[in-house]
């Protein structure tokens, strides 16, 4: 599989980000509009509201191990190791991080969050060793 499908994964994900930021926003200006928080309590940050603290949590969350998804996509690109196996499984890492993310900013009951993560973790173990194993025989 030649050209860009990896990436297509990887934007999903972005769009995802920015959602989370867009939900962020409108949490906290809904905490300050209702007399929660004042605008001027989220210089420091100290003093999130549970409603938006959970947005936040999620959104620093996509900094963790997307990090290394984004790596490995790109290296998958360069070392055209960016076949179906690769592209399915990028595709099933996303879809885990939205179920993740949906279940982190709603009820965040940690019974199906966890082993969702855990298997989007797994998952993107599966693309590091594919990759791995394409670069050793390669």
């Amino acid at each position: 599989m030649t050209g860009y499908q990896i990436f297509w994964p990887l934007l999903a994900h972005v769009a995802l980000v920015y959602g989370l930021y867009a939900l962020l926003g409108q949490r906290r200006a809904k905490m300050v509009r209702a007399g929660k928080i004042a605008k001027s309590d989220y210089r420091e940050n100290r003093d999130e509201p549970a409603e938006s603290l959970a947005v936040k949590n999620c959104l620093a969350n996509q900094f963790e191990l997307p990090v290394l998804f984004y790596a490995c996509c790109i290296l998958l690109y360069v070392t055209e190791a960016d076949n179906l196996v690769a592209v399915a499984l990028a595709w099933v890492f996303v879809a885990l991080r939205y179920a993740h993310a949906a279940i982190h900013v709603t009820s965040n009951d940690l019974r199906y969050r966890s082993p969702i993560f855990a298997a989007g973790y797994l998952v993107l173990a599966a693309m590091w060793v594919w990759l791995a194993g394409w670069m050793a025989i390669g």
